[in-house]
């Protein structure tokens, strides 16, 4: 088993055959300097130069999309057993998003026919090498600038050199040179999965994610914290401290904090009656910082828990298992999130997706292979910006 869980399922694992999954939950330069190269262990070496911030917006997830980009689990030297089961799930989430919006899926080359069989003729297939499903922390970090749509890339490196992803760390440049967009360049290392934004400023950052000797050694919280607003043109960052060192992407915002809109948080919640464990101290502390914080328009924070299913409840299995609601994907016209098998929990969290996306269809998708795999709907989509 994986040495490195997302999260830990407080429960006895039914099924002790369950491989480990080894998972993560993420053209033409505009002024920044030479171009981040492959290193000798597979890896992205980063820039080492930042481009000016003047006009540039990171927006938020719920404005209007050019497209959502997903990928296509490629090895079974990754998934083994599980590799058709987790196809399953992504061609599942695929068809559920792509019947609502643009979807382009990268697949890796000579897997093109079986993938658009699986996810239906709706979808856009990218043949390009990729090594795993985690698009949110591959895809570049879209911005707005100057009336354009660019991508940040943020020198995807496995998770701080944890796996091996010598064609995931290209996927950025090879979206960005497919769709004609600017590359930004930035001296951080870091995934998509780290950042969450309010589209008026504000990021939300875990700072054991990214303030991290295994992405960006020797830097402190604020190098870091000017780079990013550099990077993203963000105006305010509120650090959140995560957990560092128990799951393998050092505690993604993505399952800790979302927005639920302006000045709206929703903030993951344990089970009642579980342990005190690192995850439900890192949600106490969360809660901490976000009652004393303010957003970058001067205006304080609501929080709202997203509690989690019971674990004797949850359908699906594995070590790496994540219960938490809070990986769901807000699209164009759905709001997809993950459906654990607590039918009270369940019908719980997409009542406050609907009260806080009346707008949208709320599309409970049943993900037990990704879950079980450690991440979610969130970890294995990116949006770009219709701009």
């Amino acid at each position: 088993m994986s040495a490195l869980s997302r999260r830990t399922v407080l429960r006895s694992l039914a099924g002790a055959g369950v491989v480990a999954l080894g998972a993560a939950a993420c053209t033409g330069p505009d002024g920044s300097a030479g171009p981040g190269t492959p290193a000798s262990n597979g890896l992205v070496q980063p820039d080492s130069s930042t481009s000016a911030t003047a006009g540039r917006r990171l927006g938020a997830e719920w404005e209007k999309h050019a497209r959502t980009f997903m990928a296509w689990p490629a090895s079974q030297e990754t998934w083994g057993g599980q590799l058709d089961a987790v196809r399953k799930d992504i061609a599942g989430v695929a068809r559920a998003i792509g019947s609502r919006e643009p979807v382009v899926l990268l697949v890796r080359p000579g897997q093109e026919a079986s993938a658009q069989n699986a996810c239906g003729s709706d979808i856009e297939i990218f043949s390009t090498p990729v090594d795993d499903l985690w698009a949110r922390d591959t895809v570049p970090v879209f911005v707005e600038e100057a009336g354009k749509v660019k991508g940040v890339d943020f020198n995807f490196s496995g998770w701080g050199g944890k796996q091996q992803h010598a064609n995931d760390a290209g996927v950025a440049r090879a979206v960005l040179a497919r769709y004609g967009l600017d590359r930004i360049g930035t001296p951080v290392v870091a995934e998509g999965g780290s950042f969450e934004s309010d589209g008026r400023g504000t990021l939300l950052v875990t700072e054991s994610s990214v303030v991290n000797d295994n992405r960006n050694p020797g830097k402190s919280r604020d190098q870091i914290e000017a780079d990013l607003r550099t990077a993203l043109g963000v105006t305010k960052v509120i650090w959140l401290a995560g957990v560092r060192g128990q799951d393998i992407t050092d505690a993604h915002v993505d399952c800790l904090a979302r927005f639920a809109g302006p000045g709206v948080v929703f903030l993951d919640q344990a089970f009642p009656g579980m342990p005190a464990d690192v995850w439900s101290r890192s949600a106490d502390q969360a809660r901490t910082v976000l009652a004393g914080a303010t957003d970058a328009t001067g205006k304080p924070l609501t929080v709202i828990d997203l509690q989690q299913p019971d674990p004797d409840l949850i359908t699906g299995r594995g070590e790496a298992f994540v219960s938490s609601y809070l990986n769901f994907y807000i699209g164009d016209k759905g709001v997809y999130l993950p459906l654990f098998g607590d039918p009270k929990a369940d019908e719980h969290a997409q009542g406050l997706m609907k009260e806080h996306f009346p707008n949208r269809e709320i599309v409970p998708l049943q993900i037990d292979t990704i879950a079980g795999g450690g991440g979610g709907i969130h970890c294995s989509t990116h949006d770009q910006p219709a701009g």
